[in-house]
């Protein structure tokens, strides 16, 4: 895959302040190269358990893609002891959430 800008789409619903780590990564067998990587700070909404949109452009290098290999995205919250702080993709369309999705360079 080329080097470039990938967009991510990942709406939430936030029920405490929390930092959120994402990471994209390729996996090719046991070795994991960690292509991008970035925190995000979300507060939740007053009185409200709607989805918040998320939307980031991040620019990663090439990946020499083979047969097998996989593109890994992790994301988890830190910061934070509730468990359920920050629920990605929350309850979708009834939330006013989108799919999440990750748009590959061109």
């Amino acid at each position: 895959m080329k080097a470039g800008t990938y967009h991510f789409v990942l709406d939430c619903i936030i029920i405490v302040s929390v930092d959120a780590q994402f990471d994209l990564m390729h996996r090719r067998g046991a070795d994991t190269t960690v292509l991008v990587s970035w925190t995000q700070h979300f507060e939740p909404l007053p009185d409200s358990f709607d989805a918040q949109p998320y939307e980031v452009d991040k620019a990663a290098p090439a990946i020499d893609f083979a047969a097998g290999d996989k593109l890994v995205f992790r994301y988890s919250a830190t910061g934070t002891t509730l468990s359920e702080a920050w629920i990605p993709n929350g309850d979708g369309k009834l939330s006013g959430g989108r799919i999440p999705s990750i748009t590959l360079p061109k």
